[in-house]
């Protein structure tokens, strides 16, 4: 009986890393300036919502040159730029979307929340006062345009 039990458990420990590895959490790499607090506020939001996170610090400038560099326009843009599954996310994206956008795996360059809407996951701390504004989570097309893909209200 021992021996067994010996053995089945060494098969559960063999098998183990395999589990691990199968199911990795997903990871996003984030563009951002040393200085942004909301910035270091979503960061905390998608590392609590399972997702790994591996970020660069920038000047503005070169932080901006990356967005353009990764396809996303101007008129789209945040304080922040990530990317996750060959997906372009800008500003203060929901973990729900960007969960949401990689199990649906549409033909898009990305994900965008334009500016910094209170009340959204980084901008949502008790120095706001629990203030939300409404917003847009926009599915950007790869020719620029785009369409509401979420909105928060």
């Amino acid at each position: 009986m021992q021996r067994r039990t010996l053995l089945a458990s060494a098969a559960v420990l063999a098998l183990t890393p395999l589990a691990i590895t199968a199911n990795p959490r997903p990871m996003i790499e984030v563009w951002k300036t040393p200085t942004c607090g909301c910035c270091k506020d979503w960061i905390r939001h998608l590392e609590s919502e399972g997702f790994a996170v591996k970020f660069h610090d920038l000047p503005q400038a070169r932080k901006d040159e990356q967005r353009r560099r990764l396809g996303l326009a101007d008129k789209h843009g945040s304080c922040h730029t990530g990317l996750v599954g060959g997906y372009v996310l800008e500003g203060h994206v929901p973990t729900r979307e960007i969960h949401r956008l990689l199990k649906e795996k549409p033909k898009a360059l990305g994900l965008a929340v334009p500016g910094m809407p209170v009340g959204s996951p980084g901008m949502d701390g008790p120095e706001y006062g629990g203030h939300k504004d409404p917003y847009e989570v926009l599915l950007v097309q790869r020719d620029g345009s785009a369409r509401v893909y979420q909105a928060y209200r």
